[in-house]
């Protein structure tokens, strides 16, 4: 009798253990509830600029959404690249979660000859929106539109020359593409960030300037600066009563910065389903517009497909003027 109660037991026991056994390992199976922890937005750009209040407005909304801490983290330098670098080292996991622009996601790579990352191995979460550019020239260059700018450039080739806030960047690119446009020879004078392009502007040291429109705006407002023409397809909503350059003799220009969120393609489905909701429902938020417009960007949101086209289609734009130009960074 106590000899069967004690096979009994053994064999209760050796269940009991079976079946913890199988709990353990479902538990340690089952997918973690996402997000546990904050999760990180890698900003390739310093902080204080447009990208940067970008990030900022957008985690803070987005963090309610989530229902968890959103962190900004900027890693500026190298057109970019060392801030791409680092959300494409990052586990795929959706805690990192790069802002992606043109120049990070499409221009690097016909660009640099070696770029340490692929742009390809980034997923699209969702369009965010763009910054209108603005041409701009020192008030005391003897031109009053772009036309008389246009015909300026061409009475002087090469003597006339203008400035980017980098080499390869948005800003250098719609000056050579205006360049090729209008036909005319000016004279590319690269500085790091519109810290440096605009005092020089100021200065007389070049003669004119694509800048953010929220950038060169007060100094457009004070005189110092003249604004010739956006290069968005629409007006800006800052200075609505300045024509696009398209609009002023040049139909289809256009070249500007545009945002959008992206996450490593490795990312859990459901993961990156919940960023694109989140995303949408800030974006849908009108005091986050409203903000973002205030910022100098202009709201643009578009889904994971819509953007991805958005991606494909300026890189067969992007490769074909760079190439044509023959523009390189070292």
């Amino acid at each position: 009798m106590v000899r069967g109660m004690n096979r009994t037991l053994r064999q209760l026991s050796a269940v009991g253990a079976v079946l913890l056994s199988l709990f353990s390992l479902a538990h340690a199976q089952a997918p973690e509830k996402w997000p546990t922890r904050p999760v990180r937005i890698v900003v390739p750009f310093p902080a204080g600029g447009g990208t940067d209040s970008i990030a900022r407005f957008l985690g803070e909304r987005m963090a309610l959404e989530l229902k968890t801490s959103v962190l900004i983290e900027n890693r500026p330098g190298a057109g970019g690249i060392i801030g791409a670098q680092t959300a494409a080292n990052a586990p795929a996991d959706g805690y990192t979660v790069l802002l992606g622009s043109n120049s990070t996601l499409v221009s690097n790579r016909f660009l640099y000859s070696k770029l340490p990352y692929n742009p390809d191995n980034f997923e699209p979460i969702g369009e965010v929106g763009v910054q209108s550019l603005v041409l701009v020239v020192n008030s005391s260059m003897p031109v009053n539109s772009l036309a008389e700018f246009v015909a300026y450039a061409k009475a002087h080739p090469g003597k006339v020359n203008y400035a980017s806030f980098g080499q390869g960047t948005t800003s250098h690119l719609a000056g050579e593409m205006f360049k090729q446009t209008a036909g005319i020879d000016m004279v590319h004078v690269p500085f790091k960030g519109a810290a440096e392009a605009i005092p020089a502007l100021m200065a007389g040291s070049v003669d004119a300037y694509f800048d953010t429109i929220v950038s060169s705006l007060p100094h457009i407002k004070s005189g110092k600066f003249r604004a010739l023409g956006v290069t968005t397809p629409k007006r800006s909503s800052a200075m609505p009563s300045l024509a696009t350059i398209a609009e002023q003799g040049y139909p289809g220009f256009e070249m500007y910065p545009w945002y959008g969120v992206t996450v490593l393609k490795a990312t859990p489905k459901d993961v990156q389903q919940k960023l694109r909701t989140a995303l949408a429902t800030s974006l849908a938020d009108p005091e986050l517009r409203r903000r973002l417009t205030e910022s100098g960007t202009e709201v643009n949101y578009a889904d994971a497909p819509e953007f991805a086209t958005l991606i494909r289609n300026d890189s067969v734009n992007i490769e074909k003027l760079v190439k044509s130009v023959g523009i390189t960074v070292q």
